[in-house]
């Protein structure tokens, strides 16, 4: 996705957040294989230095900490997240003093492991774009990110296409076809049932196709 093909309103209302002269954090919320990350680097482009990306993804608990808690075969589920850790993160973003660079985690689908101090937050940056599946779900530490973040957007994706964009995706990191529909089944959509019931708190919706 490039800028000139971003969803209409999208850029505009980013830049309304940016000309506010505060440091402001845009939450893009959605079920797994909906385009949040595509959506979120794209506009990062469009933005340039204005912008950042932090996703939620960098928090997903390691594979050895999963399989000690029997885990492994939900990973992805709310659950698997160290949500704590990740509010803690935006609440340090949003505070963040002129002469503090923070690290914040990534995700690397290559290894399926966070990275830690992947992401370089400077100070001076007037917009970070953060994005994940359960910025709007309320139980737990996830409860407490919508009042963190200044603007949120739940992107709506036609299902049939987001899950056979996740096909495509677990096929990619190396399950069978039958093993990432299996998944997909078994693990993604529950969890999408559970992001898409959090869309009336959404400020905005993205239709996307």
């Amino acid at each position: 996705m490039t800028a000139s093909h971003l969803p209409a309103g999208c850029l505009a209302r980013a830049q309304a957040l940016i000309d506010s002269g505060q440091r402001r954090i845009l939450g893009i919320a959605a079920p797994p294989g909906a385009g949040k990350s595509t959506l979120a680097l794209a506009l990062q482009r469009a933005l340039g230095a204005q912008a950042q990306v932090v996703p939620m993804d960098g928090y997903h608990l390691a594979n050895a900490e999963l399989q000690r808690l029997g885990c492994s075969h939900r990973k992805g589920a709310s659950e698997t997240f160290d949500a704590a850790g990740y509010l803690n993160l935006l609440k340090r973003i949003k505070t963040q003093q002129t002469d503090e660079t923070i690290y914040a985690p990534e995700y690397r689908r290559e290894v399926e492991e966070g990275i830690a101090g992947a992401i370089a937050i400077a100070a001076n940056t007037p917009l970070i774009i953060t994005e994940g599946n359960y910025l709007l779900i309320k139980h737990g530490a996830w409860g407490e990110l919508k009042a963190v973040m200044d603007e949120v957007w739940y992107l709506d994706i036609d299902s049939e296409l987001r899950q056979q964009r996740l096909v495509k995706r677990h096929m990619r990191f190396g399950r069978t076809e039958q093993a990432a529909r299996d998944w997909v089944q078994q693990v993604d959509e529950p969890n999408a049932l559970l992001i898409e019931g959090t869309r009336h708190r959404a400020d905005w919706t993205v239709t996307y196709a």
